[in-house]
């Protein structure tokens, strides 16, 4: 387990170089992992050779010391070229790698002869690592490069050996043609698997570019659409503020026909004593405070919805909401709440609860007409609040009832309704983690029943902070 949590860690720290491009950056850990082998390894080729030199044995050619310097340089290189992946130079660090590995080649190979180059694996390397780091133009620059080294050391060794009894120059040059043949049939392989493993980076590339953009264009589209259901709700809220209007009318000029009263008997007040004017006033204050209430809710209810769902009792605000409720309906019409003492707390958008109540109860004016009778019901079923909105007017047919909550979808002639109501009460409680059904008969009325999730009674009427008042 430790030993697998260790070589993670290594790892990570061997992609910690600082590369900003992706695949480079995907390709660094391991090629410092075969820079850090190479080297080590030369190194150890190098320091094992050292000892056998202090024990005894005959004279060392000079081609043994040729290979031994070859060796120490190519470590040298692997190390150097690992440093500089560590300062996120990874393509400058395998350029370097390439072309002193080459050179080392081309000078040992000019010494040793093909022979020995068509054994070596070495040679594969920078063609290897040349072709999937650097590109295709680097892959068959580094075969030229091989190609010629092959040619040069076949043609070194064949002046060297000219005027040799037994040499062939035929074996030469078919040892020279094999070794190029080979180094040609991988540099094919390597550039097909270069090119495919390209044309897929590129296919990603480009369907991650139109995931982007397909994304960018879908949170536009709810940017849009959040928009747009702000401006319907608050276009509903203008229109139920629209039929508010004559009811608050009414109720306006009974409180300014009050102050008006007070203020016409003021001489005979004044006659009575302070008593009478101390009362006057206390009237005056209600009757002010009744006025301040109403165009204070009317305010509140218009302004565009914010959306911020807070916790609150449905009893307390649907009792709060009654004198709006009783501006909505006709002074024949009988309106009773019917709303538990103790806590029903729900969490969702208060002033969206008003909004639903309101609307459904639009309907119910325009159902009972000058006379009827409304009522809401709140209780308690289990952990979710049951509110029943009924009227005892016309009712709503038999088809015309599965589709009260379709979009645009009215009964009204043209200019009194946007079918719209409905539809967004019914998704104004699903945000909220609810459901609404509405039952019918024509000529019995209608009833609707919202059953919202009640909120934990440790969080009860929580709510939002109080702001400050403005100044």
């Amino acid at each position: 387990m430790r030993t697998g949590s260790t070589f993670r860690s290594f790892w990570r720290w061997l992609g910690s170089a600082p590369i900003a491009d992706p695949v480079d950056r995907r390709n660094a850990p391991f090629l410092q992992l075969l820079f850090a082998a190479v080297g080590t390894i030369t190194f150890s080729s190098v320091a094992l050779y050292t000892v056998r030199l202090r024990e005894p044995h005959p004279p060392i050619p000079p081609d043994a010391w040729f290979g031994l310097a070859c060796t120490l340089l190519v470590g040298t290189v692997s190390w150097v070229s690992f440093w500089l992946i560590r300062r996120g130079l990874l393509r400058a660090g395998v350029k370097f790698f390439v072309v002193a590995l080459l050179v080392s080649l081309a000078i040992a190979y000019s010494r040793l002869g093909v022979g020995e180059l068509t054994n070596d694996p070495v040679p594969l390397l920078p063609l290897a690592i040349g072709g999937l780091v650097l590109g295709r133009r680097a892959l068959w620059g580094v075969f030229a490069v091989l190609a010629a080294i092959c040619v040069a050391s076949a043609l070194a060794e064949l002046a060297r050996s000219l005027g040799t009894p037994g040499h062939s120059s035929l074996r030469l040059a078919g040892l020279a043609l094999v070794t190029v043949g080979a180094y040609l049939l991988i540099a094919l392989l390597l550039d097909r698997t270069v090119a495919a493993l390209r044309e897929s980076l590129a296919e990603s590339d480009r369907r991650r570019h139109e995931l982007e953009r397909v994304n960018a264009q879908l949170r536009q589209e709810m940017a849009e659409r959040e928009r747009a259901q702000e401006q319907l709700i608050h276009a509903q809220k203008m229109e139920l503020v629209g039929r508010l209007a004559s009811g608050v009318a009414h109720d306006f000029d009974n409180i300014i026909n009050v102050i008006a009263g007070y203020a016409r008997r003021r001489e005979q007040l004044a006659d009575r004593g302070t008593a009478a004017l101390v009362d006057a006033m206390g009237g005056i204050e209600i009757a002010s405070r009744r006025a301040l209430a109403i165009s204070r809710k009317l305010l509140n209810f218009s302004r565009r919805p914010e959306g911020r769902p807070e916790r609150f009792d449905l009893g307390e605000a649907l009792r709060e909401l009654q004198p709006m409720l009783r501006q909505l309906f006709r002074a024949g019409v009988q309106l009773r709440l019917d709303a538990p003492e103790d806590a029903l707390t729900a969490a969702m958008d208060r002033d969206q609860l008003e909004l639903v109540v309101l609307n459904i109860a639009a309907n119910a004016r325009d159902a009972v007409g000058e006379r009827g009778r409304f009522a809401i019901e709140c209780s308690r079923e289990g952990d979710t609040a049951l509110l029943r909105l009924a009227d005892d007017g016309c009712g709503i047919p038999d088809h015309v009832l599965p589709h009260v909550f379709e979009p645009f979808f009215t009964t009204k002639p043209a200019g009194e309704g946007t079918g719209l109501g409905l539809s967004l009460v019914r998704e104004m409680v699903e945000a909220a983690g609810g459901r609404i059904e509405a039952h019918s008969r024509v000529g019995e009325g209608s009833r609707f029943e919202i059953r919202l999730p009640l909120a934990a009674p440790a969080d009860a009427l929580a709510g939002p902070a109080v702001q400050p008042a403005s100044r």
